[in-house]
């Protein structure tokens, strides 16, 4: 199965990118939300993890611009965000799967709950 992932912070994109292709997954990168919205209709992934903090087009953007497209609107579309919370119930309105935070912890433990999560979403699994 083939994610985009779209992050602006080349640390974080390598993260989660590496912990993805450990975990059996494609994993095609963009690093702004102009290059991501390219990508998703070039490429078109089974899922979207989308920063939401981007330059060029905003992560909120990105989400509604896919959203609003016919070619890509079914891919789920997940948002990685270091924001609080208080997004959540706007970006799930938007569009978005899901909203998982951004934190260190994901990342020491090898992005377990992000994998985790990806893993429900995609195969349709109970938590």
């Amino acid at each position: 199965m083939k994610i985009l992932l779209i992050e602006d912070s080349k640390f974080q994109r390598v993260a989660n990118g590496r912990a993805l292709v450990k975990a059996g997954y494609e994993v095609v990168y963009a690093g702004d939300g102009e290059e991501g919205l390219r990508s998703a209709r070039e490429n078109v992934p089974d899922l979207v993890l989308l920063d939401m903090m981007l330059p060029k087009v905003s992560g909120v953007d990105v989400l509604r611009a896919l959203k609003g497209d016919a070619l890509v609107k079914h891919i789920p579309v997940v948002v990685l965000s270091g924001l609080g919370q208080a997004n959540e119930a706007k970006l799930l309105k938007e569009g978005a799967a899901a909203f998982l935070m951004k934190s260190t912890e994901s990342f020491e433990n090898n992005s377990s709950a992000l994998i985790q999560a990806l893993h429900r979403l995609l195969t349709g699994a109970q938590a």
